[in-house]
């Protein structure tokens, strides 16, 4: 499996790699890929079928400066914090492994290193629903995946120190959602290190993840093709970096 250092970009051009490896994935251009990246600005990214308006503040995001981007994945409403999360992204056959043929299983053998990550740091973590990880008792991670062509498409965050409070504002979570999950505001729900008492910073974290990644899988450090950059860059025109695109819901 190839590896893809740490990129560090706009929301739009990240979920443009995303969407290119996978479409070189399935073309057989390019092998089984596991990146990791942060955004710059800090972003939202929005699931495939959610609704802007609905779940994303969008005022207050403006105010912010935040862009707003629409994966391809599902999930719900992630806000990505340039000074405090990394995310992780695998593009690979459903053949790389049986465990990837159930989705919850595949959710979690994708994202096994990020709880192996947080244990190594004295933290109780594990898995919580189909695809949140929780420390403490709270979310910390969530990822989201897509299938196309027998090629899976899985990413999802690692929030070593995102401002919580920031969340809280550029993200509209329902009452009845929250209630479900025993709690009464976003705050109570989510946790990051530094909240759990463990301060690292960006660089910290990506080699901890990397380290953790490298042991789960064979991986080879390599570099995106030229085929996948320009398809990542036709991919911002004509679609991340739309209006008609992100707020098609």
């Amino acid at each position: 499996m190839r590896f893809i250092p740490l990129i560090i970009a706009r929301p739009e051009v990240q979920m443009a790699i995303d969407e290119a490896i996978m479409r070189a994935r399935i073309e057989g251009k390019v092998p089984d890929t596991l990146r990791l990246y942060a955004f710059s600005p800090s972003s939202v990214t929005i699931g495939r079928f959610q609704s802007v308006v609905h779940d994303v503040n969008l005022d207050e995001a403006r105010r912010l400066r935040i862009p707003v981007v629409r994966r391809i994945t599902g999930g719900g409403s992630v806000f990505h914090d340039e000074f405090g999360e990394i995310t992780y992204s695998v593009i690979v056959g459903d053949n790389y492994h049986l465990m990837l043929k159930n989705i919850e299983t595949s959710y979690r053998y994708l994202a096994g290193p990020l709880v192996d990550a947080l244990k190594e740091l004295g933290l109780d973590a594990g898995f919580s629903g189909l695809n949140d990880i929780v420390a403490n008792g709270k979310k910390i991670s969530g990822s989201a995946q897509t299938r196309r062509k027998g090629v899976i498409l899985q990413h999802g965050t690692f929030m070593y120190a995102t401002r919580v409070e920031v969340l809280g504002r550029v993200l509209r979570a329902s009452k009845a959602k929250l209630a479900d999950k025993g709690v009464s505001s976003i705050w109570e729900r989510v946790t990051t290190l530094e909240r759990e008492g463990i301060k690292l910073n960006r660089w910290e974290a990506y080699e901890l993840l990397r380290e953790k990644f490298f042991v789960a899988f064979e991986l080879e450090e390599g570099q995106l093709t030229d085929y996948e950059l320009e398809l990542a860059e036709k991919l911002v025109e004509e679609k991340y970096g739309n209006p008609e695109w992100n707020e098609s819901r």
